[in-house]
């Protein structure tokens, strides 16, 4: 691991910010690391309010979507929502069908089959909106780039209005209206929004027309949360506003559809981190492993007990899901062993047979172990397609830009993306992206790196001083949980490697003489050496709650040490 202490803040604005919050210095300079400077930042920081929110009709187009909407309702026209089958395309379409529903009866929702139909607007969707009488499309987290797709659409007398929060291509499609941040002649003032996030903005400029506040649209923040959380979008600015909020709903009052999917996992009082791990992977789980219609059926369901049943069969899919990724990715790492991938820039790796559906979890984790830029294929009908993870501080998109004359089609963002291309094009694709990568990269980010907040003494961290860092929740990138070193660190003499094979790392960890910590380091068994070594040593960590036998105590989370 690479440790890289952030720039500290100027002293001046440290203690200016010091004095005006009455915190002290490290709480400042986390403040300043994260833009927040003066004392009404401070205030939107930790008392977000929906009044923060931006007018949704600053985004390029927004006007022209609404009239649309709006005449549709006036001539009682039929509605398609159109969504991709991730956990914010699914989340998306519930949120405006939901909307949509408190407003006319003629709508309906469609998400394209992942095996079938793939990414984003399909021309079997298209069809299946002309054949039942739909005159309007609304295309949630995706569109951007389907610009032949809504041409096909525009020529059987079918209106789109596209809500993407991906990058557009050179040319924008021929709709209605185009809402995306990313639009070079969008002045919206904030480009971070997922597609949910998007789609809300939508909800909430119909909702202006028809003389409502944001606060009469929170019932529907607890999707946009969970899109916002599971696609790993910054959690700054807007997002943050929403994601707030999104969470008090979560954990207070959420819909009988993730309601049930709680009950199933027994789990209270969620963080963003909860929503990633917990709602994201079952939600999702519909589309990889069945079909999305399953996630949006539950996430729209209103009886508990219906969604309940709901809940159960997505559960099933989920532990499928599990099955299925874990023995892709053994077969995976077998592959990279048995050749010279280890010597390589990237990680491409190919099977015809392995789950299209969960291949991008694979990458995922075969970017955590070898921590380069991976592609893993899989065979999709007579094409291969693929999925491609990349590592922190190098653009995954562009290196497949480069490449983009071997691919058929291709989409994404800075560190996740899809492709697919011809299986004979496949070994030149592969020596391309190699060379792409090796050529662009610095390779210091082929090291994983911690990025650090701050040094700080054992004897800083005071139940008021975790009391505030605990006020810069909601965490997500933009804002990550603070991480902070600490050096002369000694054990108490009691610490010991636990877990199966001793994987972890459990100290009681104390500097100077004062208060000792108890300290858990997750996968640092072989470290305990450094540990129980005479020598004092350092460490790096986050800092949490731990909860024993109805005792709260604080406690070091490790995320390494050295000697």
């Amino acid at each position: 691991m690479r440790w890289t202490l952030k720039p500290s803040p100027d002293s001046q604005k440290v203690q200016k910010l010091s004095e005006l919050l009455n915190v002290d210095h490290t709480i400042a300079s986390l403040l300043i690391q994260r833009g927040i400077e003066t004392f009404d930042d401070s205030k939107r920081f930790f008392r977000p309010s929906l009044n923060d929110l931006h007018d949704p009709f600053l985004m390029k187009d927004m006007d022209k979507a609404v009239d649309r909407v709006e005449k549709a309702f006036s001539a009682n026209e039929n509605i398609l929502v159109f969504g991709d089958y991730d956990v914010d395309g699914t989340s998306s379409v519930a949120l405006m069908a939901s909307y949509l529903k408190t407003r006319t009866e003629t709508v309906a929702t469609y998400i394209p089959d992942r095996y079938e139909e793939g990414y984003g607007v399909s021309y079997q969707g298209i069809d299946f909106a002309h054949d039942n009488g739909f005159t309007l499309i609304i295309a949630l987290d995706c569109g951007v780039k389907a610009v032949e797709k809504i041409a096909y659409a525009k020529e059987k007398g079918i209106d789109f209005i596209v809500c993407d929060h991906h990058r557009p291509g050179s040319e924008l499609p021929n709709a209605i209206a185009v809402l995306d941040p990313k639009r070079e002649d969008c002045q919206y003032p904030y480009d971070e929004l997922c597609g949910c996030g998007i789609g809300f903005k939508l909800v909430q400029a119909l909702a202006i027309r028809e003389g409502k506040a944001a606060e009469q649209l929170v019932e529907y923040l607890d999707l946009v949360a969970t899109a916002i959380a599971a696609d790993i979008v910054p959690i700054t600015g807007e997002n943050r506003t929403l994601t707030y909020f999104g969470l008090k709903i979560i954990n207070q009052n959420p819909r009988a559809g993730i309601k049930a999917l709680l009950a199933q996992t027994k789990k209270k009082d969620l963080n963003t981190s909860d929503v990633v791990f917990i709602i994201a992977p079952r939600i999702n789980a519909a589309g990889r492993i069945k079909h999305g219609n399953h996630a949006v059926a539950l996430l729209m369901e209103t009886d508990f007990d219906k969604a309940s049943d709901y809940a159960k069969d997505i559960e099933q899919f989920n532990l499928d899901r599990k099955e299925a990724d874990q023995q892709i990715t053994l077969e995976a790492l077998e592959q990279i062993e048995d050749s010279n991938e280890q010597e390589r820039f990237t990680t491409v790796v190919y099977s015809g047979s392995w789950h299209k559906g969960v291949i991008g979890i694979v990458a995922s984790r075969l970017t955590e172990t070898y921590y380069r830029p991976t592609l893993v294929f899989t065979k999709s009908g007579n094409k291969l397609a693929a999925s491609a993870r990349s590592v922190s501080g190098f653009d995954v998109y562009n290196a497949l830009e480069a490449c983009s004359e071997h691919l058929e089609q291709f989409g994404g963002h800075k560190y996740a993306a899809g492709l697919t291309l011809k299986e004979e094009n496949y070994e030149v694709f592969k020596q391309a992206f190699e060379d792409e990568v090796s050529r662009t990269i610095d390779t210091s980010l082929l090291t994983p790196e911690i990025k650090i907040d701050a040094k700080i003494e054992l004897s800083d961290i005071t139940p008021k001083f975790f009391r505030i860092l605990k006020q810069f929740e909601p965490f997500g990138p933009g804002n990550m949980t603070p991480i902070f070193v600490a050096d002369n660190l000694k054990d108490s003499g009691f610490g010991k490697c636990v877990g199966e094979n001793d994987k972890h790392l459990r100290l009681n960890i104390g500097q100077h003489d004062s208060q000792t910590f108890a300290a858990i380091g997750f996968n640092l068994g072989t470290k305990y050496h450094l540990a129980k070594s005479p020598r004092a040593f350092k460490a790096v960590f986050t800092i949490d709650e731990n909860v024993w036998n109805d005792k709260v105590s604080l406690q070091l989370r490790l995320r390494d040490i050295e000697g």
